[in-house]
């Protein structure tokens, strides 16, 4: 059954209050373009503001100071774009999401569940999951089909793991984790030492450990840690495709998009952005709320909050060629002037006393 909420069951569940008609009923969240009767929209982008006239929405999220202007009913927020994400949540759990919904202490038959593992309260475990000796599932958590925990593993309470997840031995992840399909946590860094003719492993002896509200998309790796753990601490948020190296640290609330990488013993400090395609070598350390843009490459520590961008931008590809041989001529360049510059500076009067 489709869910179904008032404006005045919405204010409710969403802290926030109404302006226009409280009985006005939403069945589900669209934008502004894509909106029609009965459905809830917002606008958290300026830019987008000129299609609110042609909205069809019931009611909209709107920014108090817009909001004078608007016939509709609306919810006011200061921070639009949260209290959508918020509404987002309401509707997904009235619809049945798996973020919120699984059987009580619901084991599927072709599950592999070790009698040294233990399983909390309204647990739900999918069809030929494998879980290992010591591993500790906490209440509330969904582990989808074909997905293995390892032994000695922690899952924190209301954590949810998509199908074909993989935890290694000896991870830990806190409550309300989100783990998506194809994600690895906890096999080995990439550590060897090289005795001048083969590289010789070194073996991999820390774990990985999540804090809560963490989120890991698909097919992403955290590696263990070679003797302390990798961390990643609470609240974080991890894309697609995703690489953390060994010893790593992330700090808290700090948002990593598709296809980075963290090279080992990385630290990222508390409320950083780390764009898509972003490379970070290891050994390096960024500060609290540090942003890099989009396939970036960071090959020295970064000790002051800001945005920081490398690399060059898109061209037509012969203009970019051209600027590339110019580029390379620099060098040689940047010589010539100093030593030009040099000459000058012999000829000066002052310099002959």
């Amino acid at each position: 059954m489709k869910p179904s909420f008032t404006l005045k069951e919405l204010s409710r569940h969403l802290d926030v209050p109404v302006q226009g008609d409280e009985s006005t009923r939403i069945g589900g969240l669209a934008t502004l373009k894509g909106a029609g009767p009965g459905d809830l929209s917002f606008l958290a982008n300026p830019r987008y503001a000129q299609q609110l006239s042609a909205c069809r929405a019931s009611a909209l999220i709107l920014h108090p100071d817009l909001a004078a202007t608007i016939s509709v009913p609306c919810l006011l927020s200061r921070s639009p774009y949260v209290t959508y994400a918020k509404a987002s949540q309401l509707f997904a759990a009235a619809e049945g999401s798996p973020l919120q919904n699984g059987e009580d202490n619901a084991v599927h038959a072709s599950a592999v569940v070790s009698q040294q593992a233990s399983l909390g309260a309204n647990v739900s475990i999918g069809p030929h999951v494998v879980i290992e000796n010591g591993a500790v599932i906490g209440d509330g958590s969904r582990i989808g089909a074909g997905s293995v925990i390892g032994r000695n593993c922690r899952i924190g309470a209301n954590s949810l793991l998509y199908p074909n997840v993989t935890l290694y031995h000896g991870v830990s992840l806190g409550e309300r984790c989100i783990i998506h399909s194809g994600a690895v946590i906890g096999a080995d860094g990439f550590g060897f030492a090289f005795d001048g003719q083969r590289s010789v492993k070194i073996a991999q002896l820390g774990a990985v450990t999540l804090g809560d509200d963490v989120e890991v998309g698909a097919g992403s790796c955290i590696d263990r840690g070679a003797l302390d753990d990798t961390i990643v601490e609470e609240g974080v948020k991890i894309d697609n495709q995703v690489q953390i190296g060994h010893n790593c640290v992330v700090g808290a609330h700090t948002v990593i998009c598709g296809c980075s990488a963290l090279a080992g013993s990385t630290r990222v400090g508390r409320y950083c952005v780390i764009g898509g395609g972003v490379g970070i070598t290891g050994h390096l350390s960024l500060c609290d709320k540090v942003t890099v843009s989009a396939m970036s490459m960071v090959t020295q520590s970064i000790s002051k909050p800001g945005l920081y961008s490398s690399g060059t931008l898109l061209q037509e590809s012969g203009l970019w060629k051209r600027n590339a041989v110019t580029l390379s001529k620099l060098t040689d360049l940047s010589r010539r002037v100093r030593t030009l510059e040099q000459g000058r500076s012999d000829e000066d009067p002052q310099n002959s006393k």
